[in-house]
Formats: structure tokens, C-alpha cells, sequence
């Protein structure tokens, strides 16, 4: 039943594209009435009653009961129901990746953060990933024939209309979406990991309403979400919010895009590694300092651990990334002006030690007039925006076609 409702809105037959519009109004407002949902659609109550007594008997949507209201007749509530479908999401951090089930309605279901996964971009690389999902997969507590998507969440350049991934995983002429839908054995998507997280905090993190929001990921590179009359901006090709290969010094800093003097050499995970690396041989102290000799390098997580027990060094160089990053997000503000800047990915993990000199900055390079209707905020959901934007991509990249 369920693979035949997908073929249908393969086949765009007027009947399936309309309810495929019903599923995209519930997924953004919970629940509504007929006529309600009439009038969003611009349909007539009896062709909304009809393809709403379709859904229900296919299992897709639920009667909630009456709607309690001051007067007259009461109408009926209808909304998703919660086990009609489930949809994966899958989130690759350098040393982990992150995966997590989705119900219908959007509950997370299952979730395993952290599974270890030690990134290669390689054809290896890429039969561990696919394993490690298959091995999710076949311990969910629910119907598999019921997972409609996966979303998988690519660092670099993505087309996630085309499929296309440019910068990891690019071994074929087809695109890797089709390649992993073959290995998995489930329709695949593939989207930017930093676009993402932008459209996790949107659907379930720190946005209340904002319809104009740049989100900015601070992780080992670094990368923009952008959200525009709340709709995901990607660019012609997908390529959008690259900020971190903005060229802005004048280093002699090889960014691992090959060119020199990118935001992200000084600006970045990456950055604040290299500089405390280089400043404890340099013979200046930190808690971390007998960790520099050691077979196991510093990760990037033990680096924010030392900033929030407040590790002098790790704090001074957190800061400075701040304020460089600062003074660049003004530029985006002045470009933009946007309602909202959240500060997402592993250094917003640092909280007030990297948002307060980006607020600074922001206060002394952007015009007046234009950050006062900017809020700067960290990320609500942290290191979950990745993995929850991916389960949340899987389900709407199905329903809207975009997002």
C-alpha cells in the first residue's frame, strides 16, 4: 500500500499530487479541520472530505475527534497518523556518525548518536557507512516496509535534487543517492550537512516563527544555512553557504580546498586545533598540554571540553575565532538582514565564550539601523540539529519535492 501511494506521486496523478500537498500542510501545522484545510488549499470542502476519507482508510491519516468550540456543530480534528510511515536520518561527523528514526509525525523514535565510524573518503569509507545503516536498520522495533526515506547528511558540495555529491563519495557517474538507495535498499536522499542542521533548528530547534534566518555551523570547516521567507535556499546547484572559503586573509594558510586564506583557516574547528597545537609547543600551558606528545591526536571535543572548564588558552583562542567570525557574520547581516543568526556545530558547544565577541564584532562591522533586527542565539538542539535536520529532510524532501 505504501510503495503505491510513493509510485503514484512518481506519476503525478492529480489525486496523489493533492494529498501529497495535505501530508506538507500537516507536517508544518500538527492538525486541522476540513474546512480549514479547504480553505489553505483552495479546494472545495467536499473534494477535501473525499481525499481525507481516502488517506484515513489507506492508513495515513488519523480523526483526532471533535474540535471543542464556543458554538454550533463541532468539527473533526485530522492530522498524520504517527505509524503510517517512518523515515531515517543519517548524520557523518568526522570520527561518528549519528542515526535516528523518525515517526510520521515527526517523534523521534529511535536515535544512536555517536556510533563510531572513523571517515574515509573511499569506497571503503562508504561500504562501513552503508553497514553501519543496514545494522541500525535491522534492530528497529517497527515494520521496515514502513521506512519511506533516508536522508543522508554530506559535507562539501551537494546537488540534493540531483542526487550529486562533488566532494565525498564521488566514485561513479551516477549520482550517490541512486548508489546508496541500491545498496540500502530504501529510496535515498542526500542533502549538505550544514543545510541540514539549518532546517533541524528551524523545524525543531531554537526559530519561533522567524521567517529570515542564517544559520552558522562551526564545526571542524565551516559553512552557512541560509532560510529565506522560510523556504531552505540551496542555490542554482545546491552549492550555497560555502562562507568558510570566503577569501578574507592575507596568510599563507593552505584551506583544504587547496587555496589560500580562506575564512575557515583562521575561523574554524580546524583553526582553533592547529592554534592551540601551536602555541602549547611554542611553550604556552593548558590542561591539554601532556596531550600533545601522545600516540592519539587532540580531538575537537576534548578542546571544547578544556574551554568549558575554562583552560585560559583554549578560551583565548575560542575568543579570537569570535570576534574573526564576527566581523564576517556583520558582512552577512548588512547583506542579509536577517531576523535571527544562530551559531550552530561543535564550537557553539563553547556557548557565551564564542557568541558574546561575535556579538561584539557584529555590534562594531554592521550598520545600526540593520543588527538591531538581527538576534544572535546558540544553537537550541547543539549536537543533535544534524541528525534531527536529516530525519526531518527524509520526510519532507518526499512530500514537498523541495524544501
Amino acid at each position: 500500500m505504501y510503495q503505491q501511494f510513493l509510485k503514484e506521486i512518481e506519476i503525478g496523478s492529480k489525486n496523489a499530487l493533492i494529498k501529497k500537498r495535505i501530508i506538507t500542510y500537516y507536517i508544518y501545522n500538527g492538525s486541522s479541520t476540513i474546512p480549514d484545510l479547504s480553505k489553505e488549499l483552495d479546494l472545495s470542502v467536499p473534494t477535501v472530505t473525499k481525499l481525507i476519507g481516502e488517506m484515513y482508510d489507506e492508513g495515513y491519516i488519523n480523526d483526532y475527534g471533535k474540535l471543542e468550540t464556543s458554538g454550533g456543530r463541532h468539527p473533526n480534528l485530522y492530522g498524520l497518523n504517527p505509524k503510517s510511515g517512518y523515515f531515517i536520518g543519517v548524520d557523518i561527523k568526522k570520527f561518528s556518525i549519528n542515526i535516528g528514526l523518525i515517526n510520521f509525525k515527526g517523534d523521534m523514535v529511535e536515535l544512536k548518536m555517536d556510533i563510531p565510524y572513523n571517515f574515509e573518503n573511499s569506497l571503503e569509507g562508504m561500504n562501513e557507512l552503508c553497514n553501519l545503516i543496514l545494522n541500525f536498520i535491522k534492530k528497529l522495533p517497527i515494520d521496515t516496509e514502513k521506512i519511506l526515506n533516508i536522508n543522508v547528511n554530506v559535507s562539501g558540495r551537494v546537488n540534493p535534487e540531483s542526487g550529486y555529491s562533488f566532494s565525498q563519495f564521488n566514485f561513479e557517474e551516477r549520482p550517490l543517492a541512486d548508489v546508496l538507495s541500491e545498496r540500502l535498499g530504501y529510496p535515498v536522499t542526500i542533502d549538505n550537512d550544514t543545510r541540514a542542521m539549518t532546517y533541524g533548528e528551524y523545524m525543531q530547534g531554537c526559530v519561533k516563527g522567524e521567517k529570515d534566518i542564517i544559520f552558522v555551523n562551526v564545526s571542524w570547516g565551516l559553512g552557512i544555512g541560509i532560510i529565506i521567507d522560510r523556504k531552505i535556499y540551496k542555490g542554482k546547484s545546491g552549492f550555497s553557504g560555502e562562507f568558510g572559503h570566503v577569501n578574507t586573509f592575507d596568510n599563507e594558510i593552505i584551506c583544504h580546498c587547496g587555496k589560500k586564506g580562506c575564512l575557515e583557516t583562521e575561523a574554524s574547528g580546524s583553526a582553533l586545533h592547529r592554534t592551540l597545537l601551536e602555541r602549547i609547543l611554542k611553550g604556552e600551558n593548558s590542561i591539554l598540554s601532556n596531550r600533545v606528545n601522545m600516540e592519539t591526536p587532540i580531538t575537537l571535543d576534548e578542546i571544547i571540553a578544556a574551554v568549558n572548564k575554562e583552560d585560559l588558552l583554549c578560551i583565548e583562542i575560542v575568543e579570537e575565532i569570535g570576534q574573526k567570525l564576527g566581523k564576517q557574520i556583520a558582512g552577512l547581516i548588512n547583506i542579509f538582514n536577517p531576523e535571527l543568526v544562530i551559531i550552530g556545530g561543535t564550537l557553539s558547544l563553547t556557548e557565551d565564550y564564542i557568541t558574546q565577541p561575535i556579538r561584539t564584532a557584529v555590534r562594531k562591522y554592521s550598520l545600526n539601523l540593520v543588527n538591531k533586527d538581527s538576534v544572535i542565539t546558540a544553537s537550541k538542539l547543539k549536537d543533535k540539529a544534524g541528525i534531527v535536520g536529516a530525519c526531518m529532510l527524509a520526510r519532507s524532501r518526499m512530500f514537498e519535492g523541495t524544501n
